[in-house]
């Protein structure tokens, strides 16, 4: 049996409910084989995280290597990246294996508050690696980080979703998860302004949502599907994975990425 390959660079949650965890799970729900390249090791729980330390440089790009010179990855994502040096790091392995359906997530801070990524690293995120990528997922927070500016309604975030691709992405997707209105994800690309329509669930588990929705369009583009078709997948699968959402903890408990088999 052969399996569509895909890879994860990014964290590792000891919780279980977001990074490397999340994505593996992901990817397993849609059947694809996963492969990681960890860049960090947090200590957390659904109340928060209380630190991390970040795995060498060398070590990152050795994983990356290994996984891509044996399992050939059809694509790869990125989350915590952390620091200015491992965003470096992941831009170059990028660059020289020429992993074109490459999805960043611009993790910067955790559900419960805690950052995970450093101010000096955001220069180097919009400089060396968002320009790599075939699709970018930031959050409104992100967003505004990215982009220095507040974003409020509807129209900004679609204005918003057009500068984002400026930085150099083939397509844009800003999440709603954070709007005060609809829960519509504004998606920009070559094509021009579309919409991901969306509902919201009354839920405050929603620890790694980000993780598993860019895991799930890499999946998808992993498997073949055209954006368009990764996209509309991805926004199904997450939110069966918020709806199934997980009792843990006694903070914010994580999306469910094995819904559909728990669910039966």
């Amino acid at each position: 049996m052969r399996l569509p390959v895909a890879l994860t660079i990014a964290g590792s949650d000891s919780g279980g409910g977001a990074g490397i965890q999340a994505d593996l799970k992901t990817f397993a729900a849609l059947g694809v084989h996963g492969t990681s390249a960890i860049t960090a090791v947090t200590a957390q729980n659904t109340i928060g995280v209380s630190g991390y330390v970040e795995v060498p440089l060398d070590m990152i790009r050795e994983q990356i290597d290994r996984v891509v010179e044996d399992l050939h990855p059809a694509a790869a994502k990125t989350g915590m990246l952390a620091s200015a040096e491992i965003i470096g790091v992941v831009a170059r392995a990028v660059r020289e294996h020429r992993l074109a359906n490459l999805v960043v997530d611009p993790v910067m801070v955790a559900k419960g508050g805690a950052r995970l990524l450093q101010d000096s690293a955001v220069e180097a995120l919009r400089r060396e690696l968002i320009p790599l990528a075939a699709v970018i997922t930031p959050n409104l927070p992100e967003a505004e980080v990215l982009l220095g500016r507040r974003i409020a309604t509807r129209d900004e975030r679609a204005r918003a979703a057009h500068d984002l691709l400026n930085l150099g992405a083939r397509a844009v997707v800003l999440k709603a998860g954070h709007a005060e209105s609809d829960a519509d994800d504004a998606v920009y690309d070559e094509r021009g302004l579309s919409w991901l329509p969306g509902e919201r669930t009354d839920t405050g588990n929603t620890h790694g949502s980000g993780c598993t929705f860019s895991a799930a369009i890499t999946a998808g583009l992993a498997a073949g599907l055209g954006l368009p078709e990764a996209l509309a997948q991805a926004k199904e699968f997450i939110a069966g994975a918020i709806a199934n959402s997980l009792e843990l903890g006694a903070g914010h408990g994580p999306v469910n990425p094995m819904w559909r088999r728990s669910s039966k």
